[in-house]
């Protein structure tokens, strides 16, 4: 029996991973959740499952949750109870799937206490990869990757020498804009950008993905989760989401990972790693059915976010937690329409021209530049 903690139990990865859950009581045991703002959500949760600490983002939701639950589960609320919730006291494994760098604290925290990590938030490594790399690998813990383009590469990796891989080829399937050209995107609506044509993800992670800073993020953290320089990664656009990613050894042999696009199975691999379960009420891939899969290069002055997203990771040091932290001010304001779908890729521009890069930043720097980072891109938006 494996003790999982989730933090983020309410969106689509945390979603999908009870579900994973649900399906295998005798293997998994959900200990602790925690959720943003979705209460209603998160007490049927507690109800379901009876961990033994939640946490949500404030007070008066605490309260709710504790007057709607059986009193056996502890809630916690804020930035604290999010770290009681990620490290619960018989804790395996951590599944971090909340939105944005707020998952950065909570992860380094499980990983002290010994906790592998099923990492589904992009943002702790794009923010501070070699905080989190360092740390793992001095408390010897497994960083599980959830993504299903680093599970597919975690998965073509196995049973081979890391030593003799040439190339990474992350793949994309280009988003909700994909066959639009640059001049289409002006004025496209917030409704339009979220109507993905192959997965079921959140609002952001959604956006991120017509932008394709998603993939530019997912660089970042094969970078950090593969020890592969950035040269040796490349990015393919794949519109039909069958093949989540290949890796090319000097042989040229290349190794992909292929399957039906659905977050349950990545999920539940790294929950189980290295063994596999059977998942049930998923398709099965037949090949004949899908016909052809078509792939292209991806154009830079397009995708201009996968540009950045590129250029601050060999920068490195604090330039890619600027990349995040405007890429998130920048989409919260299109979803509110502040600003249009272009002017995402402005604001992100603008804070890295002007950011002055610390090269080793300690946590505390990260989180000052966070900070700073948000004030401004959000002075430009008002």
């Amino acid at each position: 029996m494996k003790n999982i903690a989730l933090i983020g139990s309410t969106g689509s990865i945390g979603t999908q991973t009870l579900d994973v859950i649900r399906k295998h009581p005798q293997q998994f045991r959900l200990v602790s959740v925690a959720a943003g703002q979705s209460v209603e959500k998160v007490i049927a949760q507690i109800n379901e499952f009876q961990p033994r600490i939640a946490s949500v983002a404030r007070k008066e939701d605490a309260d709710k949750v504790m007057q709607q639950t059986n009193g056996k589960t502890a809630v916690y609320y804020g930035k604290k109870g999010l770290i009681e919730a990620a490290v619960p006291p018989d804790g395996d494994l951590l599944m971090n799937a909340v939105v944005g760098s707020l998952g950065l604290e909570p992860t380094l925290q499980a990983i002290e206490a010994g906790m592998d990590i099923g990492i589904a938030n992009k943002e702790t490594l794009v923010t501070a990869g070699h905080l989190v790399m360092e740390k793992a690998t001095r408390h010897d813990v497994k960083l599980l990757p959830v993504d299903s383009e680093h599970s597919a590469i975690l998965q073509s990796l196995e049973g081979n020498d890391s030593k003799e891989v040439e190339r990474l080829i992350v793949t994309a399937s280009g988003g909700s804009f994909r066959d639009k050209t640059r001049a289409e995107l002006e004025g496209v609506s917030v409704k339009d950008a979220l109507n993905h044509p192959n997965w079921n993800m959140g609002a952001k992670i959604t956006i991120d993905s017509a932008t394709m800073m998603n993939k530019g993020f997912e660089v970042i953290e094969a970078h950090w989760l593969f020890n592969m320089p950035y040269d040796n990664i490349d990015v393919l656009l794949h519109k039909e989401s069958i093949i989540h990613s290949l890796v090319e050894y000097r042989d040229k042999s290349v190794m992909a990972q292929l399957g039906t696009p659905d977050m349950r199975v990545p999920i539940q691999y790294a929950l189980t790693h290295p063994d596999r379960l059977e998942l049930q009420d998923t398709n099965r891939l037949n090949l004949w059915e899908i016909g052809e899969l078509h792939f292209a290069k991806p154009d830079f002055d397009r995708y201009r976010c996968l540009r950045y997203a590129y250029d601050a990771g060999r920068v490195g040091g604090t330039m890619t937690t600027v990349l995040n932290a405007a890429n998130e001010e920048a989409v919260s304001a299109f979803l509110q329409n502040k600003i249009t779908f272009l002017s995402i890729e402005e604001r992100i521009e603008e804070a890295l021209k002007r950011h002055q890069v610390v090269e080793t930043p300690d946590l505390a720097t990260i989180l000052e530049v966070d900070k700073d980072t948000r004030a401004y891109v959000s002075s430009l938006i008002e």
